[in-house]
């Protein structure tokens, strides 16, 4: 029976052991390990770097949008100021005295041999600043107060009493301001606002009959806006 040499027996067992080598195993599955977190690495670079141009195009939009709206604020904050300046002049407007109004109503309470000399308007207002919150060392706040304007009104009527017995008609002109109707509304329910101030001695009129001049003061009550 023949024998059979494999001459390249030794040779092939050479090469199955340096391909079954552990060492050279492990270099290529290091090597692929390292490639791939390269490539991931990349990715990650790659998507960070698109995060980044993202996120600076959001912060330019919001930029642009904070100062438009920081306009938006300043307008509004304008349009409330003018608006509530708007709105105390219409009430001013409302509420404000009219000469001619009380001058209607005086054409009411005429009383016999009385004659109205002069009509004065003596009107004043008193304004007042806004002040701020504070807040002391106890931090206590004290709470800060709108500007505000008092309106003070006084109204002087000087009028002549030419009745048979002149001054008897003083008390009768004084009374019947005191029942008018706008005269009524204009006091409230205050009392006392229309005093008689000056009352003269009787003398001879030019037209050589006697009389008495006297004044009579009407004080509406302060109004504060």
């Amino acid at each position: 029976m023949p024998i059979q040499i494999n001459l390249l027996a030794e040779s092939q067992a050479l090469e199955e052991l340096r391909r079954r080598d552990p060492v050279k195993r492990a270099i290529w599955i290091g090597l692929c390990l390292v490639a791939v977190m390269l490539i991931w690495s990349g990715y990650l670079q790659l998507k960070t770097a698109i995060a980044q141009k993202a996120l600076s195009r959001v912060e330019k939009d919001i930029a642009t949008h904070a100062a438009a709206f920081q306009v938006v604020q300043e307008n509004q904050k304008k349009l409330d100021d003018v608006s509530s300046k708007l709105g105390k002049l219409r009430q001013l407007a409302t509420n404000r005295f009219l000469n001619g109004t009380a001058l209607n109503a005086l054409q009411q309470t005429t009383v016999d041999d009385v004659q109205l000399v002069r009509f004065r308007v003596d009107q004043k207002y008193e304004f007042l600043e806004a002040t701020k919150a504070k807040t002391n060392a106890d931090e206590r706040v004290t709470p800060g107060r709108p500007a505000s304007a008092t309106e003070k009104i006084i109204l002087t009527l000087d009028a002549r009493d030419t009745s048979a017995n002149p001054g008897d008609q003083v008390n009768k002109l004084k009374q019947s301001v005191v029942d008018s109707a706008y005269f009524k509304e204009s006091f409230g329910k205050t009392t006392n606002q229309v005093r008689l101030t000056d009352l003269r001695p009787p003398q001879v009129g030019p037209d050589g009959k006697p009389l008495v001049l006297f004044t009579l003061e009407c004080r509406l009550p302060e109004k504060t806006r």
